[in-house]
């Protein structure tokens, strides 16, 4: 589940292996860039995080931000 915290929705995902995890930021990846919206992101073997707000609207979660969410949302 995302959570609204300090002017940014995070989110972290767990997966089998660094192959699942990797595979999973991928798909990110396209979606993102699509939406021509980018995360910061960590991974660590089975571990993604992921952290999204709206550099260019003064660093804070916007719709755009919202969005890319559900969308990732949809790939898990």
């Amino acid at each position: 589940m995302w959570i609204e915290e300090d002017n940014k929705l995070k989110r972290s995902f767990l997966f089998d292996d660094f192959s699942a995890a990797f595979a999973f930021m991928t798909r990110v990846a396209l979606l993102a860039e699509k939406q021509n919206h980018h995360p910061f992101w960590t991974n660590v073997y089975n571990k993604v995080s992921i952290e999204l707000n709206t550099h260019d609207k003064g660093d804070v979660v916007t719709e755009k931000d919202h969005k890319l969410a559900k969308a990732i949302d949809s790939l898990v």
